[in-house]
């Protein structure tokens, strides 16, 4: 049984300043580092496991690749003043049709590490006012700041991360 708390049961606070933006870009700019830290020469076996029938370690690598053009989106909701941030797909309908298991391991790592850095690329080229511009988040029905919206997509990476991590280290 996974040890990881279920994703969507998790509650945020988001009361840390602005000035945490440095540290959160770090965070994000080495997510892609540490997943492929923890899939690479694993065997092909194991990435592709699927315990209780749930998502494997590859799927759920697919996973943070599928949901960069929403992290992206959000980020341009920002620039343009949106009234709410972009709705997620909370079926997650693009993972399980995406066929990650059948998908070389090394080419889903390569784009996730491309979207990353196009993310960040456009988080670097914003004026700093909008980091502290608060717009209401679809699900959990409470304005976040650009920055709040940064910290929960790091908090995302590493929850699946952790996931993978479970999964990999638990089907020896």
């Amino acid at each position: 049984m996974s040890q990881v708390p279920i994703w969507f049961e998790r509650k945020f606070e988001f009361s840390f300043p602005v000035k945490q933006l440095p540290n959160l870009c770090s965070r994000l700019r080495g997510t892609p580092a540490r997943l492929e830290e923890t899939l690479r020469g694993r065997a092909h076996k194991i990435l592709i496991g699927k315990p209780r029938d749930k998502w494997s370690a590859q799927e759920h690598a697919g996973h943070l690749l599928d949901l960069e053009p929403l992290w992206l989106a959000r980020v341009n909701d920002y620039v343009t003043g949106s009234d709410q941030l972009t709705v997620a797909d909370l079926t997650n309908r693009k993972t399980h049709e995406a066929n990650h298991n059948e998908r070389p391991l090394d080419q889903i790592l390569t784009e996730f590490r491309k979207a990353r850095e196009k993310l960040l690329k456009r988080v670097d080229e914003l004026d700093a006012s909008l980091f502290a511009f608060a717009i209401p988040h679809p699900r959990l029905k409470t304005p976040m700041r650009l920055v709040d919206h940064l910290y929960f997509v790091a908090e995302h990476d590493d929850h699946h991360l952790a996931r993978v991590w479970e999964l990999v280290n638990t089907a020896r």
